[in-house]
């Protein structure tokens, strides 16, 4: 049976500590307790029957009670289990922050780091650039550096084709201006 504990919020990790260390000191019929992601103030505690369970939470600081109905497995499955997500985002991408403190702001990416599930990136509007680190959750990609392979190989064409252009032009004036020698103000001599 899995029961919900009543805890303080932002004190969830005491709480859940308190009550793993009775469940071992008094050897109760506990098998496993968890404190699910995004949900405050809350503990699952797994155990054989709810004498075990109440007294696991019993008498306990920032512990506030346990909550009448007991739940399955099922209906708490999605905060239980991790979700795998592809992460897609790249260095160099520009991002917007959809998460406090920096809402709406863009941003290019400088570094992702999977293991923590954080993305570094710089804030296009700041004067200095200061490495911000926040959770991949908190960014949505909205323009990427490098396009598809399709679009780099035209404009790799492009920027051919204009430095051809460029190399047939006349070269200027001033250049071949101090190639000639000149008479006028300036002495041949000097």
């Amino acid at each position: 049976m899995i029961f919900i504990i009543k805890v303080t919020t932002n004190k969830e990790d005491r709480a859940l500590e308190l009550i793993s260390n009775k469940v071992r000191k008094k050897e109760l019929n506990v098998y496993s307790l968890a404190r699910p992601h995004g949900l405050r103030g809350y503990l699952f505690l797994e155990a054989e029957d709810r004498e075990s369970a109440e007294e696991a939470a019993y008498n306990l600081p920032y512990v506030k009670g346990i909550i009448g109905k007991t739940v399955s497995y099922e209906e708490i499955k999605n905060m239980i289990e991790p979700v795998i997500e592809e992460i897609n985002i790249e260095k160099g991408d520009i991002v917007e922050i959809i998460g406090e403190p920096f809402k709406k702001e863009k941003a290019k990416v400088i570094r992702i780091d999977k293991s923590k599930g954080e993305v570094v990136f710089n804030l296009l509007a700041a004067v200095v650039p200061i490495p911000v680190s926040v959770k991949l959750d908190n960014v949505k990609v909205i323009r990427r550096e490098k396009e598809e392979t399709g679009e780099e190989k035209n404009s790799e064409e492009d920027s051919e084709n204009s430095k051809e252009k460029h190399d047939n032009k006349e070269q200027p004036l001033i250049k071949q201006d101090y190639d000639k020698p000149t008479g006028g103000l300036v002495p041949d001599d000097y």
